[in-house]
């Protein structure tokens, strides 16, 4: 490319759309994302439907779910996207710098600690009944990441309140029940009260096929073993960083150097209101709406097509931080 032909592409048009839909590639193909994780996909207005069974705990393992901790905040050194090391009943630094701002009786510090409190996240196997914006997904055994909201109607399930209503155990094969996951957005944050689990049933009427499904479950545990979690010392140098208290470690691997690059320079500038002055409402809107590469720290819905986006629930919980 010529000096003149890159003048003539200065107007942020061709070039900037150029640079989005590269970055929209990088998100869609080998940028992370996990094809265990199934996510519910949201139309254009904002809403979504599924029908989702919860599978029974793995061979070996004895519950059907995981539980993990993490953070997510940014700093004037970056983001802080990390497993906490309080999933293993450990001392994690952000949750001890936490609790020192807390016990400082400052409402300042306590404003701070509640953008950078812990989040709980939950992981079990589904076996995917219904989902029309991804068909393809039927009949399949994923790994599904829920917030506390879809835990909650779990152990309602489990534990009705009235005294007319059977409980069941979701994770049953033959006397589980179907969970039809709706999802819709409400002052714009994800919410999921609609959802409800369907009348028990047998997942299928074929218990040799239902072996061979159980025999396809992802591994639980191994989500929460201590190989994901980085050591103490680790999560200290990087909390420093990302609050600006210390300059960039010395000794960086290339997976830490790249968490540098995309929590603290690339990610938040999507968000940046102010640095996207220059730039076509459409394109500000493209830019914002750019979905983040799937991973375990990652949000758990899939929006429609480009146009994207819980407290406890994940999307509008990373989207507040964003815009933060």
């Amino acid at each position: 490319m010529s000096f003149a032909n890159l003048k003539k592409q200065s107007s942020l048009g061709s070039l900037t759309s150029k640079l989005v839909k590269e970055v929209e590639k990088m998100n869609n193909t080998g940028g992370g994302g996990d094809d265990r994780l199934w996510k519910p996909e949201m139309d254009k207005t904002g809403n979504g439907y599924a029908v989702i069974r919860f599978l029974p705990a793995p061979d070996g393992e004895e519950l059907p779910w995981a539980k993990m901790y993490s953070h997510a905040f940014q700093g004037p050194g970056g983001w802080y996207i990390e497993n906490s090391l309080t999933t293993m009943g450990q001392k994690d630094p952000v949750s001890e710098h936490n609790r020192e701002l807390w016990n400082s009786g400052l409402d300042s510090d306590k404003d701070t600690v509640r953008k950078q409190k812990r989040k709980l996240s939950y992981y079990a196997n589904i076996y995917v009944v219904q989902d029309k914006a991804n068909p393809q997904n039927e009949g399949q055994v994923f790994l599904y990441k829920f917030g506390k909201k879809i835990f909650d109607k779990i152990m309602e399930a489990m534990q009705p309140e009235y005294e007319d209503e059977t409980a069941i155990n979701p994770f049953d094969f033959w006397q589980g029940a179907n969970f039809k996951l709706k999802l819709k957005k409400v002052a714009g944050y994800w919410n999921y009260d609609s959802s409800e689990f369907a009348a028990p049933s047998p997942l299928l009427d074929d218990d040799d096929a239902l072996e061979a499904l159980w025999k396809k479950q992802h591994s639980l545990q191994a989500l929460v073993a201590a190989d994901q979690f980085k050591t103490y010392e680790q999560l200290q140098t990087r909390l420093d960083y990302v609050l600006g208290r210390k300059g960039t470690p010395r000794l960086q691997d290339e997976e830490t150097q790249n968490e540098d690059d995309m929590r603290g320079n690339f990610t938040p500038s999507f968000g940046n209101r102010q640095e996207q002055s220059e730039l076509p409402a459409d394109l500000k809107q493209q830019l914002n709406d750019l979905p983040a590469s799937g991973g375990f720290n990652d949000p758990d819905i899939t929006p429609k097509s480009s146009s994207d986006d819980g407290d406890d629930d994940a999307l509008s919980y990373f989207q507040r931080l964003a815009e933060s």
